[in-house]
């Protein structure tokens, strides 16, 4: 999934412990491989996530008020037309060097960065999952645990 580096900078500060998306994969855990947007365009993170929480917007936004006061607004905006949204709790991250945009494109191609969010072991992603793979094997350099009140 892609991640604007303002929010990602957020989960350091552990001030961000959710991650609010319109369309998600409800009732399991999941690695999300973070694609950091422009200006940075890089794959450089993996963030470790619980189930999503699935609720009426209204429900979903309350958490992210609950979280980080002003922010509940954004999301029910963010959400507002949906019958339900996902409030996916962050529980650790860990930071790599990572790939540039540019050397992602030169190793898949016509690769561009998900919308939303895609699915690696979907046979058409396969190469993307072995570039992830030999991210992971690399030393982190930095990691975090998230907690949950």
């Amino acid at each position: 999934m892609s991640l604007h580096a303002e929010y990602y900078e957020l989960i350091w500060k552990r001030s961000k412990r959710h991650e609010f998306r319109r369309r998600f994969l409800p009732d399991m855990p999941t690695t999300w491989f973070v694609y950091l947007n422009a200006p940075v365009s890089r794959l450089c993170a993996i963030i470790d996530l619980a189930p999503a929480v699935v609720g009426a917007p209204e429900e979903i936004a309350a958490i992210a008020e609950q979280a980080r006061p002003g922010n509940g607004a954004s999301v029910l905006e963010y959400t507002k037309d949906l019958q339900q949204a996902y409030a996916i709790p962050i529980l650790q991250v860990r930071e790599y060097e990572g790939l540039a945009g540019d050397d992602l494109r030169g190793h898949l191609g016509s690769w561009h960065p998900p919308q939303g969010y895609i699915r690696l072991r979907n046979p058409a992603n396969l190469d993307m999952l072995r570039i992830c793979e030999k991210l992971i094997a690399e030393e982190p350099i930095r990691q975090m645990t998230v907690h949950h009140p």
